[in-house]
């Protein structure tokens, strides 16, 4: 087992890996930038190390500097948390190349995962469906045009290399099949790099269901259930849960083996997750996979027992995983809310600093969060205040420890989500469990529309 290893990451990830190190009796690392020289990430690892200045290109994703601090604190391994370098094959690669572990999967699997021409064509070879599509790399707008029409309007326009709802456009007709290549095009190599756009049909108002795997270098794969996500707007995820209230056993049953089908077809390493279209009809359809701990990891935590980031580190130590797939049983229900520095009504960013601080507790909450009073928010980086998460022995019970733990929370000096959250988990819709990845779409125009007509 690794006596020493560095966190590439900051914020709640960062505080999240270094609790599960200390407990395994693990030394840990932080690295920082000039924003985050007083970051609780910082004060709580057994040794921290600057890495640059305040943007995060000149810090947390420099490759180089990450080693670098690798090599002068002796650590012998890296977890990348979320975001940042976590799915860079090239940084993946190199650790390797320098003998330092990487706790995630191997270079090979993110590079084939990540990349969602690949991903799509490896999900075919291993029978598990798909959206239909055309999925080799279109070479301009005419071509992304006709195939748009070959297909059937609505389509989605996607960056090969894209994530977190970036390089990703919906078509209703030809004019904005030309337009959305473009934008998708110029955003995609921006964001990433890499310029290659795909084309697939756009299912309607469909629910987004991902499943948690975990899989070691001894030829086991096990899935920890599955986590409901449409609550989302433009691609981003405001609140999931866990188990997702729209699975029957016999669909759950069949989604769950298909991602460990997906998962062996690849050989994947560690820990991942498979993201799955649902529609209103039951069918399902690969989407994509993420070679890394999700945000929303811990309500799988909190319904399957298993502590992800100890299995991730054991794994990349080269151990067994500590569970067989009859262990992994499903208890109670979890929520997670992600309160964020933004204005509830408008998503702008509110960086600043916090004034005042009270963080709910008590039966069934957990905060994961790297803020306390005083904490600045830099606008550099995600605007994450807090992960809020409620457990209960059902649904019902989740979600009134939820509501408790909204109307208790108390963060001043910035505005945050919560007002939104509570509005969202009070909805006859929410309630029912009856949304899709448009719900949020709609109900927030509803609100505004409210909002108007008070003014």
């Amino acid at each position: 087992m690794f006596t020493k290893i560095l966190i590439a990451n900051r914020g709640e990830i960062a505080c999240r890996v270094i609790a599960t190190a200390r407990k395994m009796g693990i030394k840990t690392v932080a690295v920082y930038s000039d924003a985050d020289k007083e970051a609780r990430h910082v004060k709580l690892a057994d040794e921290a190390v600057r890495i640059g200045a305040a943007p995060s290109r000149e810090s947390y994703l420099l490759a180089d500097k990450i080693i670098e601090a690798c090599k002068q604190t002796g650590a012998q391994a890296v977890h990348p948390g979320y975001g940042f370098l976590s799915e860079n094959e090239a940084f993946a690669k190199r650790c390797e190349d320098e003998g330092i572990a990487f706790i995630g999967p191997k270079a090979h699997s993110i590079a084939a995962m990540g990349d969602k021409i690949a991903s799509k064509k490896l999900a075919n070879e291993a029978r598990v469906n798909t959206i239909p599509g055309y999925n080799d790399a279109i070479a301009g707008p005419e071509q992304a045009v006709e195939i748009a029409k070959d297909i059937g309007y609505p389509v989605m326009i996607k960056a090969s290399a894209g994530g977190g709802g970036k390089g990703l456009r919906v078509a209703f007709n030809d004019k904005e099949a030309f337009e959305g290549f473009a934008s998708c095009q110029n955003e995609a190599r921006n964001s990433f790099g890499d310029d290659r756009i795909f084309i697939e049909k756009f299912v309607q108002e469909p629910r987004h269901i991902e499943i948690q795997i975990l899989g070691d270098s001894h030829g086991n794969v096990i899935y920890l259930n599955e986590r409901e996500c449409s609550i989302q707007r433009r691609h981003q995820k405001l609140i999931e849960e866990s188990p997702s209230p729209a699975l029957t056993p016999d669909l759950r049953k069949r989604i769950h083996e298909t991602a460990v089908r997906a998962a062996r077809a690849v050989g994947y390493f560690n820990a991942g997750t498979i993201e799955f279209l649902l529609d209103a009809r039951g069918d399902f359809f690969f989407m994509e996979m993420n070679t890394r701990v999700q945000v929303e990891h811990p309500i799988t935590e909190l319904v399957s027992g298993v502590d992800i980031v100890k299995e991730q580190i054991r794994i990349a130590a080269g151990r067994k995983l500590s569970y067989a797939q009859e262990d992994i049983v499903l208890r109670g229900a979890a929520i997670e809310c992600r309160i964020n520095a933004e204005d509830p009504w408008k998503f702008t960013p509110c960086p600043g600093r916090i004034t005042a601080l009270h963080f709910p507790g008590g039966p069934g909450i957990r905060m994961d969060t790297a803020m306390h009073q005083d904490a600045v928010i830099p606008p550099y980086y995600d605007s994450m205040v807090a992960k809020l998460i409620a457990y209960g022995n059902d649904r019902t019970e989740a979600l009134a420890r939820m509501r408790r733990a909204l109307d208790t929370i108390v963060v001043e000096g910035i505005k945050t989500t919560s007002p939104l959250h509570r509005r969202i988990i009070d909805h006859p819709d929410f309630i029912k469990g009856d949304f899709s990845t448009k719900w949020l779409e709609v109900f927030l125009g509803q609100m505004e529309k409210e909002r108007a007509e008070e003014a």
